[in-house]
């Protein structure tokens, strides 16, 4: 197949044709160019939609259950996948798209200079055909001029009228025309052997020489095309291991999902420890008997969320007192007992491995100082010595702070529940003393039973006695509030004993009610659900699980409510979390 004999005569369209065909060349190169540019955009793309659904900082506690580690995986993966795109379209953009432009341009050039030498022989021939022409004109003019020379002559040579002079001169003229005529003639044969010979050469060589090259860079053409086209298979290819293996990641992501495992996450994360409320209790309905009015109902209530106090000046005399409780969450003492023991194992084996670390790290000081000191050109041992220290004050902190978060994590695992913040914490380490804490509350104390028993003279009688005594004490410790309200309880007590004396105990009441603090009266009772054990400061109290104490303050919104000890009259604050509470209806109109 060549195209200088098959298409001799076909050369404005074989023009046409190699015109086209690098148009065509063009146009694919801008296809992979702007395909480029899609797989860079997709790429872009996908790596800011990656970015954007990124965990949160503030969401890293909910990407621990299996489908978020799972869709983590599947983003980190996507990111990948990206990735691969950009290197699609960087490898296209250097191996195709650069080379689909050099090679364009280097047809082009071809093309013109084939072209060119084409016209050249086209031209050739041309002038040749032209000469042809030129002498076969010349050579029917001259036929035609001897012919009519010879007509003339033979003419003249009939006619007997002419001299011989005349005849002869024709008979010259038709010579000179018939000679004429045979040098066209030769002229013209000799023009026509050359044009035919270029002919031959311009459509048997020249011409089929450029068709020849212009064949071979359409092959050219087309050939790298081709070339390009695997060439850009090939590249999508290389990356396509990397992205089966990034769809086999998020394969294995969305595999790794448990929903089994999710469910008891929640269980380790939630779970707090405490135990369920008791039952609710039956309550009597009231009646219009004095002696059941006398006595309070309770309500049974088992919420232990803040609820403040009864009134606002017990809001202030309680904040006086508890101004040393504060939040401290270094022992994670405010977390329930079962995420408590979680925090501290989670600490006590992150200190393990920071010791680990430290002493590892001594030993190599260590022995460099002992290198050091065999050999003292390698280095001077003091040097080392001040990095020794320094070690060895961090080792030193850090196997206190685990002694410490070891005696918290024991303590923990002993107890059925952990107890939580202790009040203590808001002193600075240093335990409070409640007699300071409340000595207003006892100083005014002490003041009004004085006052009153020296007012009242014997009115008041033993009761009024008893509360000065009493009072002296000036602290909780001693069991003030406890022995004010005992007093106030044996009153009540007299009451539905003696109907006669009920007038007068009445009246003693008030008094009773106007010599002590009538903050200090239960508000209700309370179950403890587990064992609490006080740090002996006096600002805590100890409880046993089960053991029923009596309400005087309920929860703040710090955690901690205040209960005596009925039989002991021991008062102090124990967790609200530990204990369910039932106050009482309204105790004052009950009373009344």
């Amino acid at each position: 197949m060549n195209w200088g004999t098959e298409l001799w005569d076909q050369y404005d369209n074989l023009a046409a044709h190699t015109h086209k065909g690098i148009e065509f060349l063009d146009k694919y190169g801008n296809f992979v160019k702007e395909r480029c540019a899609i797989e860079l955009e997709y790429a872009g793309k996908l790596r800011r939609l990656v970015k954007n659904y990124q965990p949160k900082r503030k969401e890293e506690d909910e990407y621990q259950y299996t489908p978020c580690k799972a869709f983590k995986k599947l983003l980190q993966e996507l990111g990948d996948f990206a990735g691969q795109r950009e290197v699609v379209a960087e490898n296209l953009q250097s191996n195709v798209v650069r080379e689909l432009h050099l090679l364009a341009k280097e047809l082009r050039e071809e093309r013109k200079q084939h072209l060119n030498e084409g016209a050249k022989q086209m031209a050739v021939l041309n002038t040749a055909a032209g000469a042809l022409e030129r002498a076969r004109r010349a050579y029917e003019r001259a036929a035609r001029e001897s012919e009519r020379a010879l007509d003339a002559f033979q003419k003249a040579d009939a006619d007997f009228n002419l001299s011989r002079a005349e005849v002869e001169k024709q008979k010259t003229n038709m010579k000179l025309r018939s000679q004429a005529c045979e040098d066209a003639k030769q002229e013209y044969m000799d023009q026509l052997r050359k044009t035919n010979e270029a002919q031959r050469q311009h459509y048997e060589q020249r011409l089929p020489h450029v068709f020849k090259q212009l064949q071979d860079l359409d092959e050219k053409r087309i050939k790298n095309i081709k070339n390009f086209m695997l060439s850009s298979v090939d590249v999508e290819r290389k990356v396509f291991p990397i992205i089966m293996q990034c769809l086999d990641g998020m394969e294995q992501a969305a595999n790794s999902i448990n929903e089994k495992e999710d469910t008891q996450l929640v269980i380790e994360r939630y779970k707090s420890g405490f135990m369920p409320p008791d039952d609710y209790r039956f309550e009597a309905a009231t009646g219009a008997d004095a002696t059941d009015s006398a006595v309070p109902h309770p309500t049974h209530n088992h919420l232990t969320a803040a609820r403040g106090t009864v009134s606002g000046n017990r809001i202030k005399k309680r904040g006086g007192l508890l101004s040393i409780f504060s939040s401290n969450k270094e022992d994670y003492s405010d977390l329930p007992p079962n995420q408590k023991k979680k925090k501290l194992q989670a600490k006590v084996s992150e200190l393990t491995k920071q010791v680990a670390q430290e002493q590892a790290a001594m030993e190599g000081l260590m022995k460099m100082k002992g290198v050091y000191e065999t050999n003292p050109t390698l280095g001077d041992p003091m040097t080392v010595e001040g990095q020794l220290n320094e070690c060895c004050d961090k080792l030193k902190k850090l196997k206190a702070q685990l002694r410490k978060y070891e005696e918290l994590l024991a303590e923990a695992n002993n107890q059925v529940c952990a107890p939580p913040l202790h009040p203590t914490a808001r002193t600075n380490g240093s335990a409070p003393n409640q007699a300071t804490s409340i000595g207003s509350n006892s100083e005014s104390l002490s003041r009004s039973a004085s006052e009153s028993s020296v007012s009242t003279g014997g009115c008041a009688g033993g009761a009024g006695t008893a509360a000065v005594g009493r009072a002296a004490g000036g602290s909780p410790e001693s069991g003030l509030g406890g022995e004010l309200a005992a007093a106030h309880a044996d009153h009540h007590a007299d009451d539905h004993h003696d109907d006669h004396d009920h007038d007068h105990d009445h009246d003693h009441e008030s008094d009773f009610d106007y010599y002590y603090e009538p903050d200090l009266q239960p508000l209700g009772y309370c179950k403890a659900l587990y064992a609490f054990e006080a740090n002996g400061t006096g600002s805590t109290m100890r409880m046993e699980c089960g053991e029923r104490l009596l309400v005087l303050e309920t929860d703040a919104g710090d955690g901690w409510t205040r209960v005596r000890r009925h039989h002991t009259r021991e008062e102090g604050f124990v967790p609200t979390t530990y204990i369910a509470t039932t106050l009482y209806a309204d105790a004052h109109a009950h009373a009344h």
